[in-house]
């Protein structure tokens, strides 16, 4: 089978798409926190499925940058940079969440609770080292980079305008869950998965078209040697 450049930007815009469906699923009857415990066989599933996610978005927005990067500029790239440290450290956090937590519950229960504490924006009682390292540069990864590379994707014109615009403020405004009850923690992830739903399927269709090029202004030097 030969590999073309039409079926990996086809691929990263499924890829995408798919990301964004598993991200709603995995909020569909979320429990409560304080009643969602990780020694649970719905914790690790649901944490698997955040790990895919992670992956599947990353190959996602790698695709969007590759396809457009002579368009987006430094903007792009810093934003596509920060975007994937997000969701790199978010599989890692996930593979905590989904290996390692539940092995814990019986010898370190304190621990395991000051994490799923700190992950939902809570204060934890004890010291959980470089975890909490984690969890913030999942942060700021995740809502500064989708801001940058939603206002890079915008700009640049090739894929859905909607969608990368909805892509900047639903990421951005996840840091106001740190201030609203566990209520919204849910509905506030669609608007997102939304996003990355619309611009996989935007990647996809963008396949058949090329990015209008800038024209090139000619110098008299290079006029007389067109002649």
């Amino acid at each position: 089978m030969t590999v073309t450049t039409t079926s990996l930007v086809k691929a990263a815009g499924a890829a995408a798409a798919v990301a964004g469906g598993i991200f709603i699923a995995v909020q569909v009857n979320h429990p409560p926190h304080d009643a969602f415990t990780t020694e649970t066989t719905q914790w690790v599933a649901r944490s698997c499925a955040k790990m895919v996610m992670s992956v599947l978005a990353l190959a996602g927005i790698t695709g969007m940058y590759l396809r457009q990067h002579t368009r987006m500029g430094v903007l792009g790239l810093t934003g596509y940079l920060l975007f994937a440290v997000g969701y790199l450290s978010m599989f890692a956090t996930q593979v905590i969440a989904a290996v390692v937590l539940p092995q814990l519950v019986d010898t370190q229960p304190g621990f395991v609770n000051d994490v799923v504490a700190s992950a939902v924006g809570a204060v934890p009682e004890g010291d959980i080292g470089s975890v909490q390292l984690l969890f913030n540069v999942t942060g700021v990864g995740y809502m500064l980079g989708g801001l940058v590379f939603g206002i890079a994707l915008v700009r640049s014109g090739v894929l859905a305008r909607w969608a990368a615009a909805l892509l900047a403020v639903s990421t951005v405004a996840t840091a106001s869950l740190a201030f609203l009850p566990e209520a919204f923690d849910r509905p506030m992830a669609v608007p997102e998965a939304i996003a990355l739903i619309g611009l996989g399927v935007s990647l996809w269709r963008s396949t058949g078209s090329t990015p209008a090029v800038a024209p090139v202004r000619r110098t008299p030097v290079a006029e007389s040697v067109a002649r």
